[in-house]
C-alpha cells in the first residue's frame, strides 16, 4: 500500500529493468524485497548487495546524500555502516535516483536476538560519540543537511503540536496525550541546547540497527544525516527495553535539559507518526505507539 500520495510503484521486476540496463553484471542474481522504510524500499540482489529505492521524488535528495557522506564518515565509525557501490540513474521504468550497496547481515534489536541489554544501550552509546566526534570539515547545515530534528523544538511545534488531536481522536482511550502533550511542552520551553553542533544520524529506531551474535553490530539507512544539535539523536532511545535506555544515559552522561529536550523529540516524533500513518503502515504506528508507551512507564 502507498504511503505517500506521490509515491513511485516499485517491485522486484522493476529492480530487475535497472540492473539489466544500468548494472547488466548483477542482472541475473536472485532479486527479492527485504523491507520497506517510510522513504525507501529495499531489495536484496544476490549475497552481497541491496538496492536501495526512494518511494518518492523527495527522497533523492537523502539518497545522495549518503552515497557522498557515508565514505567520508565511516572510517571513523566502529560499527560497521552502509557502504554504497553503485549510482543508479533515472530511467524510463523508474524515474528517480537509485544506489546499491554491500549486504549487511543481521536483524533488527529484539528481546530475542539481544543478548544483554544494557551492553546494547551501551553500544549505542559508542557509536553515537563517535559519530558525534567525527569533525565536521567546515560543512554546515547550510550545504544540504538541514533536518527539522536538528534544529529546536520550537521551531517545529508548528508542525508536531497538531498531531496530539489527531493522536488523541485515535488512541485517546488507551494512552494518556494529555501527560504525553504535557511532556513536549516542557521540553520545548527550555532553552535550546547550546551544544555545539554535531553529525547526526537523525533516526536510530530499531529498523535503522542490526544485530549479530546478540550485539550491536551495524547502524543503516542514513537518510537523514544531518548536523546540527544533538538533543533528537537520543530520542529513539525509547524505543529500546528500559536497562538499554539507562546504560545509553549513563555512558553520555547526558543532563537533565538535554535529556528532557530529547524526550520531547522522542513524543513529539511518535505524535506525528500515528495518525499520518494510521491505516497504510499500521507496523509503524504501532512502534510509534510503543515509544509513547515506554515514556509514560519511565515516569
Amino acid at each position: 500500500m502507498p504511503l505517500h500520495d506521490d509515491e513511485v510503484p516499485i517491485d522486484a521486476e522493476t529492480v530487475w529493468m535497472l540492473l539489466r540496463q544500468q548494472l547488466p553484471e548483477a542482472a541475473e542474481l536472485p532479486i527479492s524485497a527485504v523491507g520497506a522504510g517510510t522513504d525507501n524500499s529495499m531489495f536484496r540482489v544476490g549475497d552481497d548487495l541491496v538496492a536501495r529505492l526512494p518511494r518518492t521524488p523527495g527522497g533523492v535528495r537523502s539518497l545522495r546524500k549518503e552515497r557522498e557522506r557515508l565514505p567520508q564518515l565511516a572510517p571513523a565509525l566502529t560499527l560497521e555502516v552502509p557502504e554504497p557501490v553503485f549510482a543508479g540513474a533515472p530511467s524510463a521504468d523508474y524515474p528517480l535516483d537509485w544506489s546499491v550497496y554491500r549486504w549487511i547481515d543481521g536483524a533488527p534489536p529484539s528481546g530475542s536476538s539481544v543478548a544483554d541489554q544494557a551492553a546494547f544501550g551501551r553500544d549505542l552509546a559508542g557509536f553515537v560519540a563517535e559519530l558525534h566526534a567525527i569533525g565536521l570539515g567546515g560543512a554546515t547545515r547550510a550545504d544540504g543537511l538541514s533536518w527539522y530534528r536538528g534544529g529546536s523544538l520550537r521551531a517545529s511545534a508548528a508542525m508536531v503540536e497538531p498531531s496530539f488531536a489527531g493522536t488523541r481522536e485515535l488512541l485517546g482511550s488507551e494512552l494518556d496525550v494529555d501527560r504525553l502533550e504535557a511532556r513536549w511542552r516542557e521540553g520545548r520551553d527550555l532553552p535550546d541546547s547550546d551544544a555545539p553542533h554535531v553529525w547526526l544520524h537523525g533516526d536510530l529506531r530499531p529498523g535503522n540497527l542490526l544485530v549479530r551474535g546478540g550485539r550491536l553490530h551495524a547502524v543503516i539507512d542514513f537518510g537523514a544525516l544531518s548536523i546540527g544539535a544533538p538533543d533528537a539523536e537520543h530520542a529513539a532511545i525509547w524505543d529500546y527495553p528500559a536497562a538499554a535506555r539507562d546504560a545509553y544515559f549513563g555512558a553520555l552522561d547526558l543532563d537533565e535539559p538535554t535529556w528532557l529536550r530529547a524526550r520531547a523529540w522522542a513524543i513529539g516524533v511518535a505524535v506525528m507518526g500515528i495518525p499520518y500513518y494510521w491505516g497504510a503502515f499500521p507496523e509503524f504506528v504501532a512502534e510509534c505507539r510503543a515509544r509513547l508507551e515506554a515514556v509514560l512507564a519511565a515516569e
